[in-house]
């Protein structure tokens, strides 16, 4: 029987079954790290990819629960912090997004704990400790999946403050141009804070707050294809975005947001709906904030 305890995954700061490793900080860190080349293409290039996150049975086992979450007939539906069917604003296309489902099931619970993800996200941060800001869904239908438009992550989360944050996409199919893959625009991660646009509106609408030089820098664009079961991270000024899925398969993804222990609330509001706020300037933690990953914990 389902108690209030178990019914709200967040209550639990650890893994839940047995879909990934339980490790030690440590062993997590001998096991997974990366090398230095590739820290070092992040920093320069803002953005690292083809980094492999899942195994197969992991990447069905996260399918299967997508596939029941997709229903707004949950049982659990209401733990969600967003939930979009649609959020595409062309009526010929279909977005599917939404945040909190690592509060209903179990696989994408567990997914935060993930010793392949929690390392790499510690070391891409400055090998601080990492901590958990929120989920996401993106989900593009075969033959009508809508945009996600150029945008940067930071400029919906400057209610966190300061900007130490991370992205990780990770695809649960294949990602290609044809689907709708991940595009990013190298070096973007030096450019200033931008306006914060609709994420699911007019692909281009960024441009018109760019400079001519980042006009310029746009058109170099990188489209990042990778098999499913794989991720990319990216900087949180980094410009990203994703075209419309007119293939013959479907492009489902999920995001893990983080930022680095000790990043503060910067806003009275609530920072996710249904939350309970965190007073300007205190720490971002607790029940919907846990931490993931400290390698120092350790030694401590």
């Amino acid at each position: 029987m389902e108690t209030l305890t178990n019914r709200d995954l967040s209550q639990h700061h650890q893994l839940l079954g047995d879909l990934f490793p339980n490790l030690s900080p440590e062993e997590a860190w001998e096991s997974y790290k990366l090398p230095e080349d590739k820290i070092q293409f992040f920093h320069e290039h803002g953005y690292l990819s083809h980094v492999k996150i899942l195994e197969t049975e992991q990447v069905d086992r996260l399918r299967l629960e997508l596939e029941q979450l997709r229903d707004p007939n949950h049982p659990k539906h209401d733990l969600f912090y967003e939930f979009h069917s649609n959020e595409s604003t062309d009526p010929n296309t279909v977005l599917f997004h939404s945040l909190g489902h690592w509060r209903i099931s179990e696989g994408f619970h567990d997914v935060l704990w993930n010793p392949r993800f929690v390392v790499a996200a510690s070391q891409l941060l400055g090998n601080k400790a990492v901590r958990f800001w929120h989920d996401q869904l993106f989900c593009k239908p075969a033959k009508h999946g809508g945009v996600v438009a150029w945008h940067q992550d930071y400029s919906y989360w400057t209610r966190t403050t300061p900007m130490q944050h991370l992205t990780c996409w990770v695809g649960l199919d294949d990602a290609t141009v044809e689907n709708g893959c991940l595009h990013y625009i190298p070096g973007s991660h030096r450019w200033e804070l931008l306006d914060r646009i609709d994420l699911a509106g007019d692909m281009e609408s960024l441009k018109d707050h760019l400079t001519e030089g980042q006009k310029a820098q746009y058109d170099q664009k990188v489209a990042i294809e990778m098999p499913k079961g794989y991720g990319t991270f990216h900087h949180p000024l980094m410009v990203h975005g994703s075209y419309e899925n007119y293939a013959e398969q479907s492009r489902r993804a999920f995001v893990l947001n983080v930022f680095a222990d000790g990043t503060r609330s910067n806003s009275d509001e609530e920072l996710l709906q249904g939350v309970p706020p965190i007073a300007k300037g205190k720490e971002m933690q607790g029940q919907f904030f846990p931490l993931l990953y400290d390698r120092e914990a350790a030694s401590k």
